[in-house]
């Protein structure tokens, strides 16, 4: 199997795990005392942003042990970790993996350099557009 052959099973388990993020938020009745979801969107930004930096952090160190013999699935359950915590940033702003997927998408067959470059011209557009 491909990675292109199993797209669409990650796609769709990102899609539910989305689904049950958004349901936990608390204007949809998720409840803090119940669910670490409801609780993270109910302290607000800091919390779940604060877990994304400490995720980050230790996808980092897992890396940097498994590059001295360490236990790869570390990085793997790490960056579930990281994942999870960034899914539920997305749905606090209405957004969705989907959309995650969609600019991956865009960047598809475009060079780093190039797309960061034609990032930077886009921002210059909008400082002007706005001035």
């Amino acid at each position: 199997m491909t990675p292109l052959d199993s797209a669409a099973p990650i796609s769709d388990a990102l899609a539910r795990l989305a689904a049950v993020i958004d349901s936990r938020q608390p204007a949809r009745g998720g409840n803090p005392d119940e669910s670490y979801v409801a609780r993270l969107l109910h302290k607000g930004p800091d919390a779940f942003l604060k877990k994304i930096g400490e995720e980050a952090t230790e996808v980092v160190l897992a890396a940097k042990d498994a590059d001295h013999g360490g236990d790869r699935q570390k990085i793997v359950n790490e960056v579930a970790d990281l994942w999870f915590h960034c899914m539920v940033a997305l749905s606090h702003y209405g957004l969705s993996p989907a959309d995650v997927v969609g600019e991956l998408t865009r960047r598809e067959g475009m060079s780093g350099i190039e797309e960061k470059s034609l990032r930077k011209v886009r921002a210059r557009e909008a400082e002007e557009r706005a001035d």
